[in-house]
């Protein structure tokens, strides 16, 4: 793999990696000291194993005092869920990572789309070998995260849900499988900055060919400046950034026309709520959707898959890059932005959106202009729901009468809570009854 600095701002280190060749090897690739991934010491042929991905991980947790690699779940089939923490002198712990600059990557959702889980693979050993000063000062002020299979059985099968064939990144409200459950308490204990999900789509030609496509949080329940922030992370940094190391580029959803570039069709990028990239801004992080193209389109990638499976990981590893110095360049803003929405809804002021996108407004009957100012469970519905309503980190009040629960507005995740529990929200968990006058 090439050698990359993988740290925000450094231009000129960035340009001389991009000018590396595909998989070519100079020094990390040729340094029999570091472990190397299938995908590249197969030279792109075959993806990254399990148990080859659990032996690196082992050996860059044992190499480097800066990275540890946790157990936080395991699978219905008795697959790991693992979380890599990476630091400059020291992994972060929970508080520090909640308390800084924090990213959190999240690789291989859908078992069938292995590309970004290579690329998290390769950059978790770069972060934990480099030794130049430009990765330690970013490390310094910016705690990454990452859990490098979300979807083990998935991947075992290549099949885009898990054991029980659901979509995991249909499941952020409901938490039903172990691996929504997860995400959902490491979102909440660590509180990231920047939630980065690594995906893979199918062409559609002559309309939806680019090589990258990306996205952010599209529902109208995230606060503005988290949203303008992950609009910037797509649109100036991961985009360009890609687009300079010769890959093409566009917005995840939809078809453009090829001679205009003009949008033909939406096909995707709705404001669903249960959609990763829309619950991270909803939670008040800067989400970001990332998908590489897995279709060959050249006659070179058509006759030799192992072009193909590089193009796709290489193209992922770009994208990283405009990450990290979206990262650098913007950390004072990012934790601005994040940090007002997490108190904000303190104030439990401001309508509730139902539906609706920012490209799709939502009509009055998607709107709750006057929310009240909490929802009261029953016993029986506390019983039902009051682990997902922890797992989310949404606080519930004991009722009166010693019997269920009241679910204030008045919280940080104000915004999530009718999604979670109004009957008219698409993906409700229990129908409470509306609260007024709290």
């Amino acid at each position: 793999m090439k050698s990359r600095a993988l740290v925000a701002g450094a231009i000129s280190t960035l340009a001389a990696a991009l000018a590396a060749p595909l998989l070519a090897a100079p020094a990390q690739a040729a340094d029999t000291d570091k472990p190397r991934t299938g995908f590249e010491r197969s030279n792109g042929a075959r993806w990254t194993t399990q148990p080859e991905e659990q032996k690196l991980l082992a050996r860059v947790d044992r190499d480097n005092r800066r990275v540890a690699v946790d157990r936080i779940g395991t699978t219905p089939q008795g697959r790991p869920l693992q979380l890599v923490r990476i630091g400059a002198d020291a992994p972060p712990t929970a508080d520090r990572a909640a308390r800084g600059n924090t990213v959190l990557l999240l690789c291989s959702q859908h078992g069938d789309e292995p590309s970004g889980r290579d690329a998290c693979l390769s950059t978790a050993r770069d972060l934990g070998y480099a030794e130049d000063p430009e990765t330690r000062r970013f490390l310094e002020k910016t705690n990454v995260l990452m859990v490098p299979t979300v979807n083990p059985d998935g991947r075992a099968a290549d099949t885009r849900g898990n054991a029980a064939g659901i979509d995991i990144n249909r499941d952020h409200i409901a938490l039903k499988t172990v691996e929504g459950r997860t995400l959902a308490a490491l979102i909440r204990d660590h509180r990231p900055d920047m939630i980065y999900d690594l995906h893979e789509y199918g062409a559609r030609p002559p309309y939806y060919v680019k090589d990258l496509l990306s996205l952010w949080p599209r529902n109208l329940n995230t606060a503005g400046p988290v949203r303008e922030e992950a609009h910037t992370l797509s649109e100036e940094y991961v985009r360009p950034t890609t687009e300079a190391a010769g890959f093409s580029t566009g917005v995840y959803g939809i078809w453009t026309d090829p001679e205009t570039g003009e949008p033909v069709k939406q096909v995707a990028g709705d404001g669903q709520e249960r959609i990763l990239r829309n619950t991270s801004g909803i939670k008040h992080a800067v989400g970001q959707l990332v998908e590489t193209r897995t279709t060959p389109l050249t006659e070179e990638e058509k006759n030799d898959p192992a072009v193909n499976n590089r193009r796709r990981v290489e193209s992922q590893l770009t994208a990283l890059d405009g990450l990290f110095s979206y990262t650098g360049d913007r950390r004072d803003k990012i934790e601005k932005a994040t940090t007002a929405a997490r108190v904000a809804g303190y104030a439990d002021r401001g309508p509730v959106y139902l539906g609706g996108a920012d490209n799709d407004p939502a009509t009055s009957e998607e709107t709750i202009e006057n929310p009240p100012c909490g929802y009261r469970l029953t016993g029986q519905q506390y019983t039902e729901v009051k682990d997902e309503l922890a797992l989310h980190g949404v606080r519930a009040v004991p009722g009166e009468d010693g019997d269920g629960a009241v679910v204030p507005l008045r919280q940080s995740l104000r915004q999530l809570v009718p999604l979670l529990l109004d009957e008219r929200a698409e993906y409700h968990l229990v129908a409470g009854e509306p609260v007024q006058g709290c």
